[in-house]
C-alpha cells in the first residue's frame, strides 16, 4: 500500500503526515488527502465541535484556497505541540464516512502502483467530483444600518438618495453578489470605504451531506426483454460455468480467463455465475468497456435480475450517478453493471467480478489517475476473496500469457451457441482493385455487390469505418499546407454535416475555409474519408436503403446511441455504418454481412500494440455477422492483405496471431516479457520542455551508467511524442522497460524525486504505468 511521507509539523500550515487509521472520537488531528498534484497528505486540527472519521469528506484551507479532501487517518496531538500551530478544518461534509477502510486501502494501492498522489485518486471513489466555490457578497454593516435610520429634527441626512436606494436594496436581500451590481461599482466602493458595506466571503460545495436519495432506474424501454430467453447451456458453457462456480465456492480469490469466440454464449455464462454468487449471499460486479454497451447489457440483466441491478457509467449526469452510488452503497442493488469507474463503486461483499472484453483499451484511463479498470478489479477481488472472470474473444497478449503460465485459469468456448458457424471472410486487396479499375475508391466492387445482395434479401448490414468525420484532412494544392489545430500538432477533420473542421483530441473547431489560411489560394482539397463520408456514399449507391450511423458524433446526445441501436435491433434500419462503437458486444440476429473499410488504418500507428488492436477490432466486428439463423459473411478491404494480424483475423485464428505477436514482444522486450512505463515531459513552452527533457534524459543516463542501478532496465528516447503538441502543451517522452516490475518502480520513483529536487513545474512530468497508448 502507498504510504504518505512524514515530516515535522510546521507552524500555521497544513503539513505532511502519516497518522494511523483510527476513528477515535477524541482525535485532535487528522490526515487529509487533497486533490493537488503533490505526493503527500496534509495534517489539520479538528475543532472541538466536529466529529471526524477516516473516509469523511471535509473542507480544508490550502493556502488561500478551500478544497474538499478526504480524511484518511486520525490521531492525537503529540505532547508539547501547540495546536494553534496547525490549521483547523473548516467543515465536515458527511455524517457517516463516504469511504470505508477497504476503499481507503484500495485507493492507497492505486496511488502507489500508478505513482499518483492519493488526493488525485480518491475522487474516483466518490459519486461525483467534490468541488467548492469561493463566494463573495456585499452586506450592509451595523454602521450602514444606523445611517439608514430616521433623520433627527434639524439635521441633514448624511445619505444621498442614490446611496439610500443602494443600501436599502442590499439590506432587503440580505446581501448581493458584486456581479449583480455592475454599473454601480463607484457607488459601492464609496459606501465600502465609508464602512457602510463589507465584503463577506463564504464557501459553497457541490456535494452536500450525502443525502438519502431514491434509487435511479435505468431506462431500457427501447429493448424488448423477450430477445433475451434463458437458453439451455451447451456442454462447453456448462463446463466453464462449473469451473467458475467451483472457484466461487472455495471462497478464495482466483482469476479465470473465459476465452470464447464471438457468439459462443459468454453472456449467459456470466449471468448463471452471478446467480450463483447471489445465492451465496455475495454481490456481483460486471465491467463493460463502452457506454453504448450498457443499455443492451442492462436489458438482458434486468430480464434476469429485475430491480437488483444498477447501472453506472460516465454518461450519467451527476445526480443520477449519486443516486446509483447511494443505491449500491445501501445494498438495494447487489448486481452492478458499469464502465471502468464502476470498479470503485461501494458494492458490499463482492463475490464475483466480471470484466467483459477484458482486452479493450478503454479500461485504461488516460488522465490522472491513469489506472486500468481491469487490473484494479483484480486487486479489489483479491482483497475481498472474490472470483474474477476475464472474458474476451480476443484476449490481450498479457492476459493469455498469464493463463498459459498458470497465473490464471483458462476456460475456452471454441464454438458458437447452437452450433452456428462462424462467418466466411473475404479479403479484398485494394491495390488490385486500383490496378483493375483505375479508380481510387473506398468501396470495392465486391463490397457493393455483397451489400446489394444482402439488401435484396432483406438482411441487415454493418459497415466499419474506424474514423469519424467526412474527410480526414484539408490540404492546399498550391502550397501543400494542411489546416491544423490551433492547440495540437494534428490536422483538423472535416465534418460536413456540422460545416466545420474539428480536432478530435482537444475539441477545437473552426469554419471550413474558402481559401487556404496560409497562402490564400482557392485550391482547397478535401482528402481521406471517415464514417460520415461512407454513410453519404452508401446513401448514393443504395438510395432505397435505410442507413444509420453510430460514432461519437451521432452518439453525443444522451440516449442517442441507445436509440440508434434500438432501431437497428428492430430492423427499422437496413444498414449501420460506424466506428469501433459497432464492433463489440452487439447481438443483432438480422446482420448477415459485415464490411470493413480501411482495415489496415491502425497498423500505421507508432505503437507496439497496433497489430494487436487491428486483430482484435477485425475479429470483434466480424463476429457481428451470422449470429441468427442465416450464415454471415465478412468483406475486409485492405492494402496490406499479407499482414499477419489481418490474415489471422480473417481466419478467426487467435492461436496463429498470438504465436507471432508473442515472438515479436519477446524479441523487442515488450509486455508481457517486460514491465513498461511511458514517461512524458510537457510544457506550454517549447523551450522549457526541451530543457526539462534534456535534464531528465541526462539523469536517466547517469542511472544507466551506474553498474548497480543500471542493470535490468533500458530507456528508449527521448523523442517527440507521436502528437508533439497536444492541448497547447509540447510533449517529449521516454519509454522505460524493465525485467522486473519492482525495478521499474525504483527507476520511476527516482525520476519523480529528481523532478522535485530540480523543481520541475507540478504538472510537467507524467508517468503512465502499463500504458495502453503511447500518444
Amino acid at each position: 500500500m502507498a504510504e504518505s511521507s512524514t515530516a515535522k509539523l510546521k507552524s500555521g500550515a497544513a503539513t505532511e503526515s502519516n497518522l494511523p487509521l483510527s476513528p477515535a472520537p477524541n482525535s485532535t488531528l487528522c490526515e487529509v488527502a487533497l486533490p493537488v498534484p503533490l505526493p503527500q497528505t496534509f495534517t489539520y486540527s479538528i475543532p472541538l465541535n466536529m466529529t471526524v472519521e477516516p473516509g469523511m469528506r471535509v473542507v480544508a484551507p490550502f493556502g488561500a484556497r478551500r478544497l474538499v479532501g478526504v480524511v484518511v487517518g486520525c490521531g492525537q496531538m503529540p505532547a508539547g505541540l501547540n495546536p494553534k500551530t496547525i490549521r483547523p478544518l473548516q467543515r465536515v461534509l458527511d455524517e457517516i464516512p463516504a469511504l470505508t477502510q477497504e476503499f481507503i486501502a484500495l485507493s492507497r494501492w492505486v496511488a502507489d502502483y500508478y505513482l499518483t498522489p492519493l488526493g488525485e485518486v480518491l475522487p474516483a471513489f466518490l459519486p461525483r467530483a467534490a468541488s467548492l466555490r469561493n463566494k463573495t457578497k456585499l452586506v450592509i454593516t451595523e454602521t450602514g444600518r444606523e445611517a439608514l435610520g430616521p433623520v433627527r429634527a434639524g439635521k441633514e441626512s448624511i445619505v444621498t438618495s442614490a446611496e439610500r436606494q443602494m443600501l436599502e436594496r442590499i439590506a432587503k436581500r440580505g446581501g448581493l453578489s458584486s456581479g449583480t451590481l455592475r454599473g454601480s461599482e463607484a457607488l459601492v466602493e464609496k459606501l465600502r470605504r465609508r464602512g457602510w458595506l463589507a465584503v463577506e466571503r463564504s464557501v459553497e460545495d457541490s456535494v452536500g451531506r450525502s443525502p438519502h436519495v431514491e434509487a435511479a432506474t435505468e431506462r431500457n424501454a427501447a429493448f424488448d426483454k423477450s430477445v433475451f430467453p434463458r437458453w439451455e447451456l451447451s456442454p462447453p458453457q456448462q463446463t466453464a460455468l462449473t469451473r467458475i462456480n467451483d472457484q466461487m465456492d472455495t471462497g478464495d480469490f482466483g482469476v479465470l480467463l473465459l476465452h470464447g469466440v464471438t457468439g459462443s454464449g459468454k453472456t449467459e455464462v456470466y449471468m448463471r455465475a452471478i446467480e450463483r454468487a447471489l445465492a451465496r449471499g455475495r454481490s456481483a460486479l460486471m465491467l463493460v468497456p463502452e457506454i453504448n454497451l450498457t443499455p443492451a447489457m442492462a436489458g438482458q440483466f434486468a430480464a434476469r435480475f429485475g430491480e437488483r441491478i444498477a447501472v453506472l457509467h460516465s454518461g450519467l449526469d451527476d445526480r443520477d450517478r449519486e443516486r446509483v452510488w447511494q443505491r449500491v452503497r445501501e445494498g438495494k442493488s447487489d448486481v452492478l453493471i458499469g464502465t471502468r469507474s464502476a470498479v470503485f463503486a461501494p458494492l458490499a461483499r463482492p463475490g464475483l467480478i466480471i470484466v467483459d472484453e477484458e482486452h479493450d483499451g478503454s479500461y485504461k484511463q488516460e488522465e490522472a489517475p491513469r489506472y486500468s479498470g481491469r487490473d484494479v478489479a483484480i486487486v479489489r477481488a483479491k482483497e475481498s476473496g472474490a472470483t474474477v472472470v476475464l472474458g474476451s474473444a480476443t484476449p490481450s497478449v498479457e492476459t493469455r500469457y498469464h493463463a498459459e503460465t498458470g497465473k490464471y485459469q483458462l476456460l475456452e468456448l471454441e464454438g458458437r451457441v447452437q452450433e452456428r458457424p462462424l462467418p466466411q471472410t473475404e479479403i479484398i486487396d485494394m491495390r488490385q482493385e486500383l490496378a483493375e479499375t483505375g479508380k481510387q475508391t473506398f468501396l470495392s466492387r465486391r463490397m457493393v455487390e455483397a451489400i446489394s445482395m444482402r439488401l435484396q434479401q432483406h438482411e441487415q448490414v454493418m459497415i466499419l469505418m474506424n474514423r469519424r468525420g467526412f474527410s480526414s484532412f484539408v490540404i492546399c494544392r498550391s502550397c501543400g499546407k494542411t489546416v491544423e489545430c490551433a492547440n495540437c500538432s494534428i490536422a483538423l477533420t472535416h465534418h460536413k454535416r456540422a460545416a466545420r473542421l474539428l480536432c478530435h483530441y482537444c475539441g477545437y473547431a473552426r469554419p471550413v475555409p474558402q481559401v487556404c489560411p496560409e497562402c490564400q489560394s482557392e485550391h482547397i482539397y478535401f482528402m481521406g474519408e471517415g464514417s460520415e463520408k461512407v454513410e453519404a456514399a452508401l446513401g448514393k449507391h443504395f438510395p432505397e436503403a435505410r442507413i444509420g450511423r453510430l460514432d461519437r458524433d451521432t452518439a453525443r446526445a444522451r440516449g442517442s446511441a441507445e436509440s440508434i441501436l434500438a432501431s437497428f435491433h428492430a430492423h427499422e434500419l437496413d444498414m449501420l455504418v460506424g466506428t469501433q462503437m459497432i464492433a463489440k458486444g452487439h447481438d443483432i440476429h438480422g446482420v448477415t454481412l459485415v464490411g470493413v473499410i480501411s482495415a489496415d488504418m491502425g497498423l500505421a500507428r507508432p505503437d507496439f500494440r497496433s497489430a494487436e488492436r487491428t486483430f482484435q477490432l477485425l475479429t470483434q466486428v466480424s463476429g457481428r455477422a451470422g449470429r441468427g439463423e442465416r450464415e454471415g459473411i465478412v468483406v475486409i478491404q485492405t492494402y496490406y492483405p499479407d499482414h499477419y494480424a489481418i490474415k489471422a483475423a480473417a481466419a478467426q485464428d487467435y492461436a496463429q496471431f498470438y504465436k507471432q505477436e508473442q515472438r515479436f514482444r519477446q524479441l523487442m522486450h515488450y509486455p508481457p516479457f517486460a514491465a513498461l512505463a511511458n514517461v512524458i515531459v510537457k510544457s506550454d513552452s517549447q523551450e522549457t520542455v526541451l530543457k526539462l527533457t534534456g535534464r531528465l534524459g541526462r539523469f536517466f543516463e547517469s542511472l544507466q551508467e551506474d553498474k548497480q542501478k543500471g542493470r535490468g532496465w533500458r530507456m528508449l528516447g527521448p523523442a517527440a511524442a507521436p502528437i508533439p503538441k497536444l492541448k497547447k502543451a509540447y510533449r517529449y517522452h521516454f519509454l522505460i522497460k524493465a525485467e522486473q516490475r519492482s525495478l521499474l518502480r525504483k527507476v520511476l520513483i527516482a525520476a519523480q524525486d529528481f523532478a522535485r529536487r530540480e523543481k520541475f513545474p507540478a504538472n510537467a512530468l507524467i508517468i503512465d504505468v502499463d500504458p495502453q497508448s503511447l500518444f
